[in-house]
């Protein structure tokens, strides 16, 4: 009788059987979705392809190995290839085309690079018709838990409000557990991701006083989108700097929901953000005043501790100059621990490249994590 029964031919037809590109992600362990991950390329589209922040997301995505790009969608210029607004992308791939083409059932994750106020309008409408599509959103349509809060800050009603129990903020330092239950990823802010990343360890720790930190960041233009002008009339725009909104910035509801999520204490913090006169990168300055006993080095030694593990937080020496450059077009987070002339008073440093671990490249981290792929996979 011709049974098979040898754990190599059973091994073999698993083989053959993941290697089908079009295999549904229904399988809910753990293990075989990492077997599958082995043999498996994801179907995903970006919707938002020809801004900054999609720019940069295409050709992260291009140079995947795990990446099958089907659809690139914008408003405008149809047609038109994606190396048109970008010579990095030297890959062949789809033209830009309408939403309205996008073929839903095919995909595994879409990425949405859009507006405020936009995504939530899309996912809401596929969210029910293909129950093993997922969804990371780079806009802050599901950052905001609370839909009031929302409308406060973003002047915007918001129109899926019951799909928020099915999503997640997702800083992958703090929520890499947490996100394969959920098909909704909500990517965070880039200056909210430049300060919890230094602060969040420090605060859980008890390590700070939390009645009074000041956080001063300064980014790149490309971080207010390409219509820059119309968002900020101000003179010399590209060849100054420009300090705007310390009181009501949108990030500032996202920072306080975030920081007593994970340390359940009220956080006072000002935030005063400023425009640099060049394309890309952030660097956030915190001012902290310790608790009692605790030294810079303590300090840089519960970061070092809690980030030893990370793919992409490093932890520089205590008084180590820190700029933006170092981090520009990766995934990294750069931050250092400074000693000021006053007793128990330290400034911590945070760059990051505000449209790759602020935005594209975190976008990727998540969907590694999602899918179980190595957390660094397309992002060394």
């Amino acid at each position: 009788m011709n049974v098979k029964n040898t754990a190599i031919e059973k091994q073999e037809e698993a083989s053959n059987f993941l290697k089908d590109n079009h295999l549904n992600l229904t399988i809910s362990k753990d293990s075989d979705i990492r077997l599958m991950s082995m043999y498996k390329k994801i179907n995903v589209a970006v919707i938002g392809a020809t801004g900054y922040t999609g720019l940069d997301l295409v050709y992260i995505l291009s140079k995947h190995p795990k990446i099958n790009i089907k659809n690139l969608c914008a408003t405008k210029n149809l047609g038109k290839k994606i190396n048109f607004f970008d010579k990095r992308i030297t890959k062949s791939l789809p033209k830009i085309s309408s939403v309205n083409k996008v073929d839903w059932n095919i995909l595994d994750l879409v990425f949405l690079s859009l507006p405020n106020g936009e995504a939530h309008k899309l996912i809401k409408k596929n969210f029910y018709k293909n129950k093993n599509l997922k969804f990371i959103d780079l806009s802050a349509d599901f950052r905001i838990l609370d839909i009031n809060t929302y409308k406060k800050n973003y002047n915007i009603n918001h129109n899926a409000k019951e799909l928020i129990k099915h999503s997640i903020y997702s800083l992958p330092e703090f929520s890499k557990n947490e996100i394969k239950n959920f098909r909704i990823l909500s990517n965070p802010g880039c200056y909210p991701t430049s300060i919890q990343i230094p602060l969040i360890p420090l605060i859980k720790n008890k390590s700070i006083n939390t009645r009074n930190i000041i956080i001063d960041s300064k980014s790149g233009y490309s971080g207010a989108g390409k219509n820059l002008e119309k968002k900020f009339v101000h003179k010399n725009l590209y060849s100054s700097v420009f300090a705007y909104n310390p009181m009501n910035h949108r990030h500032i509801c996202e920072i306080d929901q975030q920081l007593f999520k994970y340390t359940k204490r009220k956080i006072i913090f000002s935030f005063n953000p400023h425009l640099l006169p060049t394309f890309r990168g952030i660097l956030t300055a915190i001012y902290v005043q310790t608790v009692k006993g605790k030294s810079g080095n303590s300090l840089r030694k519960i970061l070092t501790k809690f980030y030893k593990n990370s793919k992409f937080v490093k932890i520089l020496k205590l008084n180590a100059t820190l700029g933006s450059g170092n981090v520009l077009n990766t995934n990294n987070c750069e931050i250092s621990i400074c000693e000021t002339r006053v007793k128990n008073n330290y400034i911590i440093f945070s760059a990051i490249d505000n449209l790759v671990k602020g935005a594209s490249g975190q976008a990727v981290q998540n969907m590694n994590l999602l899918y179980k792929f190595p957390e660094n996979l397309g992002l060394k």
